[in-house]
């Protein structure tokens, strides 16, 4: 079995090595055989972008040896060598404020320098530096130079919660990336990559000459793997995959489509992050891979202090406009946040519109449980209740099972949540109150965030339950009313009779039926039947 490129993100040493390399050559020789010789792309974490820029790297070193049998192997590419200045600012500390930071990029500059025979002022700022190191090699090598900047934006998003910090931060990437036009007669080919297009506006000011990749469909799945791609490089590894759980591989792919594909950048191709696809072959267990390798406490703080739920940003409608120009990290709102950083993907609306949603189970997962952590507000901690549930479930055991949603109940801070719950209400334009939506949300985020398959207001052919929960393939029917008037027996009786008389269990075998009735003035669960 050919070896996973786990870890790996330097072209030249995964083809030295024999692994897995999904070839993208042949849009990349578009790219680079284009008259529009300066890119931009931006895309979420572990999506390739690092791979992107050494492969370019490689090819315009001449490494001719290394495409051998790769679709650009097949071109008219002249495999011209060209002196390369490649700069990785996910590279530069952050962790001691702006003056370290804006050394640690002089520190890399001056490396670049020496590498290239470049004799630069130690007194030079970052840009005067940069420019320094272009010209030089230019006039060093009589060619044109070929400029790379991965992750340009990751000292900017290290700070973009402090936002006087963040200010310079802007500053000093804006003097270092303008001289980029400036020098455009010294330049052969310009790629950048990073994750937002947020700053784009900001630090880019004079920099408009850049052709933005990040929303053509003719480069949509260049970073990502499609499914086809799955089925073709990784074919041993599913059928390992498949033996190892002792299910087919079609049911395999299945499943894995279900949790991790659906990445969506161009409105059209869906995309695997190859971090949880390879992540999964290494071990072929359906974990959440993906937010874990980031940086959760930055996304779950910005969800917390804005007291954000996971419903409300479900098939958001956003326009074409809002795809292409998010606006300022700082002054955005939190769609445009996380659509951004990946969290969000973009769906086909319609004409003149996207939705917005999350890509797969994955991500929707590791949100739930970050948005069911922050509302816990008790002291206890996640496994506390997670425990429990997983239970209650496993034992079809409804006494631990409404105990555990009352525990998980009492932590929310309602007050806070209200405004996220009206704006869901809004946006799903559904026919509720603004508790019954957030007590709803709340448990079903809970159900999510501890990895339960949970699916909200499913639609059967009298009607929609609140919640459906299939758990060891057994699936449960609950139906949740809210009371005001000391109604709750009435209530749980009210929503059985919901549940049994519009057949919410019709399509599902042996279902466990559960009717709630929430008391508004004690904000727990006061009465329930279970069938």
């Amino acid at each position: 079995m050919k070896e996973l490129p786990t870890g790996l993100q330097v072209f030249e040493k995964i083809r030295a090595s024999g692994a897995i390399y999904v070839d993208k050559t042949d849009m990349i020789h578009k790219i680079v055989s284009s008259a529009k010789m300066q890119y931009f792309i931006s895309r979420p974490r572990r999506f390739g972008k690092t791979l992107l820029c050494w492969t370019l790297n490689a090819l315009f070193s001449g490494k001719r040896e290394l495409f051998e049998g790769l679709a650009i192997s097949k071109t008219d590419w002249a495999w011209e060598t060209y002196p390369i200045i490649h700069l990785d600012m996910s590279k530069v500390e952050t962790a001691y404020g702006v003056e370290r930071l804006e050394k640690s990029i002089i520190s890399q500059l001056k490396l670049i320098a020496r590498t290239h025979g470049s004799d630069i002022s130690e007194e030079a700022s970052p840009g005067d530096m940069l420019t320094k190191i272009i010209i030089d090699t230019f006039q060093k090598n009589g060619k044109p130079v070929v400029v790379i900047i991965d992750e340009y934006d990751k000292p900017f998003l290290d700070f973009f919660t402090k936002p006087e910090i963040a200010k310079d931060v802007r500053e000093i990437m804006r003097g270092c990336y303008s001289q980029l036009k400036s020098n455009e007669p010294y330049i052969r080919f310009l790629f950048m990559t990073g994750i937002s297009k947020f700053t784009k506006a900001g630090v880019f000011s004079t920099l408009n000459n850049l052709n933005d990749l990040s929303l053509d469909s003719k480069f949509g799945a260049l970073l990502g793997y499609t499914e086809n791609e799955l089925a073709e490089y990784f074919a041993e590894h599913l059928e390992a995959g498949a033996d190892r759980l002792k299910i087919s591989i079609d049911e395999l792919v299945d499943r894995l489509r279900r949790h991790y594909n659906g990445f969506c950048f161009d409105g059209i191709q869906r995309v695997y992050c190859p971090f949880s696809i390879l992540s999964f072959f290494g071990d072929f267990r359906l974990l959440n891979y993906w937010i874990d390798s980031g940086s959760p406490r930055i996304i779950a703080d910005y969800m917390k202090n804005r007291s954000l739920t996971v419903e409300q940003f479900r098939n958001m409608r956003v326009t074409i406009d809002f795809a292409f120009s998010p606006g300022e990290i700082e002054n955005s709102p939190p769609e445009s946040f996380f659509y951004q950083a990946g969290y969000l993907t973009l769906r086909d609306g319609g004409e003149n519109f996207y939705l917005l949603d999350y890509p797969n189970n994955e991500v929707l997962e590791s949100m739930s449980e970050l948005v069911y952590k922050n509302m816990i507000n008790h002291g206890g901690d996640f496994v506390d209740l997670r425990t429990p549930l997983l239970d209650a479930l496993c034992d079809h055991d409804c006494e631990l099972l409404i105990e555990t949603f009352n525990r998980l109940l009492a932590g929310i801070p309602y007050d806070d949540y209200a405004n996220a719950a009206k704006q869901g209400l809004r946006r799903s334009k559904q026919k509720t109150t603004t508790l019954e939506w957030l007590y709803r949300s709340t448990i079903l985020a809970f159900l999510r965030g501890c990895g339960v398959l949970t699916f909200g207001e499913m639609h059967g052919s009298h009607g929609r339950s609140d919640l459906l929960v299939i758990f060891n393939g057994i699936p449960w029917i609950i139906e949740i009313k809210i009371t005001r008037d000391n109604d709750c027996a009435a209530k749980a009786q009210e929503a059985m009779a919901q549940i049994n008389g519009r057949q919410y269990d019709g399509p599902y075998a042996n279902a466990k039926k559960l009717a709630i009735a929430i008391d508004e003035e004690k904000r727990e669960i006061g009465e329930w039947i279970a069938e």
